[in-house]
């Protein structure tokens, strides 16, 4: 318990420095829906190497982190349709908001975006109802 704050504050500077970099690169805003969405426009330029590593590194990443840590289960659930619903919902609220957490909240709210602060606020409320009718009205959580 008392390392979590400074995994967060490890994570945070991570991301705050992904972001500076991509900006810097790529004269862009880092949002991962973003990135993906453009994967397929690009493929084949050195843009879509880019792409494409910031997609693994997305993924692998985390996955490594929980490896080195000992394994520690960290999901909230395992069942496989539910985890499909799931990212659709959240790739339809991406495309529904022009954005994802990582665009909106943090490079959108870093630059004091009112449209990153809403979407943002948007994001986080709808994810606390949305977990809160998942574990206690349904009980799929």
């Amino acid at each position: 318990m008392p390392m979590d704050w400074i995994c967060g504050l490890l994570g945070g500077l991570m991301i705050g420095t992904a972001a500076a970099i991509y900006l810097l690169g790529d004269g862009r805003i880092m949002g991962a829906s973003g990135v993906i969405a453009g994967l397929w426009q690009s493929v084949g330029s050195v843009v879509w190497q880019g792409r494409a590593l910031f997609i693994a590194g997305v993924v692998v990443v985390p996955g490594l982190a929980a490896y080195l840590a000992g394994g520690a289960d960290t999901h909230a659930t395992i069942n496989p349709l539910l985890l499909i619903v799931a990212g659709l919902l959240v790739g339809y609220g991406t495309r529904l908001g022009n954005g994802c957490t990582s665009g909106h909240g943090v490079c959108g709210m870093s630059r004091l975006s009112p449209r990153g602060i809403a979407a943002t606020a948007t994001f986080v409320g709808t994810g606390v109802i949305v977990m809160f009718i998942a574990r206690h009205v349904l009980g799929v959580i």
